[in-house]
């Protein structure tokens, strides 16, 4: 769904990198061999759908591969012609997402994979990332897939300056609070999410308008600690100012784990730089 780090032009020609460095939020650095990986679980609990998201970082390779827990080949990435030649480096792919739960909107023919099963798919445990050099050196790495899932943020709001949230109980569409009580005490889930500790906050506000729209490009987006004392965050003047009158936005607030498990929360129907009104 989302990288680390967003970018939003106030202006053109002007890009402003906007992010706080969170503690706690790391993938495995360095990364046996490789320079980092990681491999996590990513929730939108509002849209009510799931997906596995890996990232590792070598250098100078030809080809790589990903193995699960049970030494299965899951991903294979090789090479060829000029790239081959300038080689390898990050290798960063996430998986589909399908709904978790039978969005009455939905088409009739997607697929509902619960959480549960979605669980029962991707094991917790150690996933290796190897990969083959120029001449066939072999480089390798490992970190941990954990089951660790943080609350969805709940009460996501925006009073046109400042975005505020609170802390959750469940999983949003994913799973209800009393789901998951279930599936703890089933040993599905080793700790409910909401015992889950939340390393960062990422925020994001961005204009909700249609594909091909230049306001779409100005994207706000910020992390920052999981302890912060008030669960809100000041949208910067220019940045809003940069947007033009009467843009729809959305926000969308993501807990973050240690192990870099993620659920997000969303909240549309907001309207910026109001002059005659947004469209519904």
């Amino acid at each position: 769904m989302r990288n680390t780090i967003r970018i939003f032009s106030i202006a053109a020609g002007i890009a402003l990198v906007i992010g706080v460095g969170a503690p706690g939020v790391l993938a495995t650095e360095p990364c046996g061999d490789h320079g980092e990986c990681k491999v996590l679980i990513e929730i939108n609990s509002t849209d009510g759908d799931i997906g596995f998201h890996f990232l590792f970082d070598g250098d100078d390779l030809i080809s790589a591969r990903m193995e699960d827990p049970d030494g299965e080949k899951i991903y294979q990435n090789r090479a060829s012609g000029k790239l081959a030649e300038q080689f390898l480096t990050e290798n960063f792919a996430e998986s589909a997402e399908p709904l978790c739960w039978p969005d009455p909107e939905a088409d009739a023919d997607d697929e509902i994979v619960t959480l549960e099963e979605f669980l029962d798919l991707w094991e917790a445990g150690t996933y290796t990332f190897i990969g083959r050099g120029e001449e066939g050196e072999k480089s390798e790495g490992e970190t941990t897939l954990t089951y660790e899932l943080p609350a969805a943020p709940a009460d996501v709001d925006f009073d046109g300056s400042v975005i505020s949230w609170s802390a959750g109980d469940d999983l949003g569409n994913c799973a209800s609070a009393g789901e998951l009580d279930v599936l703890v005490m089933d040993g599905v889930l080793p700790v409910h999410p909401e015992s889950v500790a939340v390393a960062a906050w990422e925020i994001v506000l961005e204009p909700d308008v249609d594909d091909g729209d230049p306001a779409g490009a100005l994207v706000f987006s910020i992390r920052v600690a999981g302890d912060i004392p008030l669960t809100q965050v000041t949208v910067p003047a220019d940045y809003l100012a940069s947007l033009p009158d009467d843009t729809p936005v959305k926000v969308e607030v993501g807990a973050i784990g240690v192990d870099d498990n993620a659920t997000f929360s969303e909240e549309d129907g907001f309207c910026v730089n109001e002059d005659e009104g947004c469209e519904d």
